[in-house]
């Protein structure tokens, strides 16, 4: 069941960037940009931590 799930899943996703590519790459630069800031956080944590 879980396999089959993440079939559809891919195959949903797969449909949706071929219909619609504008907004999933708005999407997914917005996931890309959201995932840089956390480590950017995380590097001026270690920074501010070794100072």
């Amino acid at each position: 069941m879980k396999k089959a799930v993440g079939w559809i899943v891919l195959i949903l996703l797969i449909f949706y960037i071929g219909t619609n590519p504008g907004p999933a790459a708005d999407i997914a630069q917005s996931l890309g940009d959201g995932i840089a800031e956390a480590f950017r956080g995380i590097g001026t944590f270690f920074q501010d931590l070794a100072n």
